[in-house]
């Protein structure tokens, strides 16, 4: 198993789609923070204003939201949104998928016929993979508000550390999703699809409104996009992190047993 991990760190750091996944995420990262630093600035506004832009009181409260934004905050406001979710699913996915692509998989199964190391591998490349587009993400929240001469107030590092932490399990469990696609149909196609549509939140927004016509308890906030989103409330901090860990544990299991059943059950 180790020496199976110790390779696809190597093919990961080497891989196009790795670096295409990071680049990606860096560039709309750094958009979205130079969109912040437009409204937030009032001079920005002002001239804005001159030139013929409509401002509105909104737009005037929402640049003094921005103002007065942690730096906790302002990150959480764009990793939130399931934007990392999505990126994680896809990610893990192209990778995952190359085993089988280029045919690869029948040269490892050839050397060690265990399947299962062969799984347990991979779960531990989805827990390095979420790791390091998590922190990375992190960081460039943190840090590209400076290069612009915006500054968010400053929160404890223990406190950024503590959220980079909780982020990440969630993230970890939702590339253990992609896996399990992946070895379910040996193709990108359903990993692609579900990690845009549950990484955005929409099958919990689907399920939250089933659930409101059904008379159903409010399902949708185990779903991970939910956990991601409520993971931090400006103001309120960090939420329970005994949620967090079980949701984030349940999945990580649903989807690491399907991915042993899908990899013993198929023809490499």
């Amino acid at each position: 198993m180790f020496n199976m991990l110790r390779t696809d760190l190597r093919r990961l750091f080497k891989s196009r789609s790795f670096s295409i996944i990071l680049g990606v995420t860096a560039v709309l990262l750094m958009m979205v923070t130079v969109m912040a630093y437009t409204i937030a600035d009032p001079e920005m506004m002002d001239a804005m204003e001159a030139q013929g832009a409509e401002i509105t009181e909104s737009d005037r409260m929402m640049s003094e939201y921005i103002q007065n934004m942690s730096q906790l905050d302002f990150t959480h406001e764009t990793l939130g949104s399931g934007f990392l979710l999505v990126m994680t699913g896809i990610g893990m996915t192209l990778f995952v998928n190359g085993d089988f692509s280029s045919g690869f998989i029948k040269n490892i199964c050839c050397i060690n016929p265990r399947r299962r190391d062969y799984v347990l591998s991979k779960i531990a490349l989805a827990g390095i993979y979420s790791g390091i587009i998590t922190v990375l993400s992190v960081l460039l929240m943190l840090l590209s508000p400076v290069l612009i001469h915006m500054y968010p107030v400053p929160d404890s590092s223990s406190q950024i550390l503590w959220y980079v932490l909780w982020m990440w399990l969630p993230h970890w469990a939702f590339a253990l999703m992609a896996l399990a696609l992946v070895l379910l149909t040996r193709n990108t196609t359903l990993g692609i699809i579900l990690s845009l549509v549950a990484g955005s939140g929409l099958t919990a927004v689907l399920v939250s409104a089933l659930g409101r016509l059904l008379r159903w308890p409010p399902l949708e906030q185990v779903f991970l996009a939910a956990v991601v989103k409520g993971l931090y409330t400006p103001g309120g901090g960090i939420a329970p992190t005994g949620f967090v860990l079980t949701c984030s544990l349940v999945w990580a299991a649903v989807y690491g047993i399907g991915s042993l059943l899908s990899m013993e059950k198929r023809d490499i």
